[in-house]
């Protein structure tokens, strides 16, 4: 098992001039201009930027005061685990209280499911298939 982190930005370049200045962290891949991966530490940090107001997640839309902002507030991180097969870490984690958010999905890449925890902390099972990340890698 495998761990990466991913971090909401509102705006990608300042997040890498903090994370590169402030940990030493340097600028892996990038994914098209929404998002970077930062190298050198013990897991590598993905930068997403998501404008502030947007919606925090796919209810948000309906449910009001459910949007992104980057005020201090419950969360802005999830972690992404990254296993061999998807499907058991699944049913293991439903099985253990977890609620899956939505069906996996296959990309490319790999697949994902969205999950979360008993106590509201989303979380992701990542896949990799063929090149993992490199297949949409610019």
């Amino acid at each position: 098992m495998e761990f990466l982190v991913n971090l909401d930005v509102d705006d990608l370049q300042r997040g890498i001039d903090f994370y590169v200045n402030a940990f030493g962290l340097e600028v892996g891949r990038r994914f098209g201009e929404d998002g970077i991966e930062l190298i050198g530490g013990p897991a590598p940090i993905y930068l997403l930027a998501k404008a502030s107001g947007s919606p925090a997640y796919a209810a948000a839309g309906v449910t009001p005061g459910e949007q992104r902002h980057y005020t201090r507030h419950w969360t802005p991180v999830h972690l992404d685990v990254v296993v061999e097969d998807i499907d058991a870490a699944v049913e293991r984690a439903i099985a253990a209280g977890a609620i899956q958010e939505r069906p996996t999905v296959t990309d490319d890449w790999g697949k994902l499911a969205l999950m979360v925890d008993p106590f509201g902390h989303g979380f992701c099972f990542v896949q990799f298939l063929n090149r993992g990340y490199d297949e949409i890698a610019t």
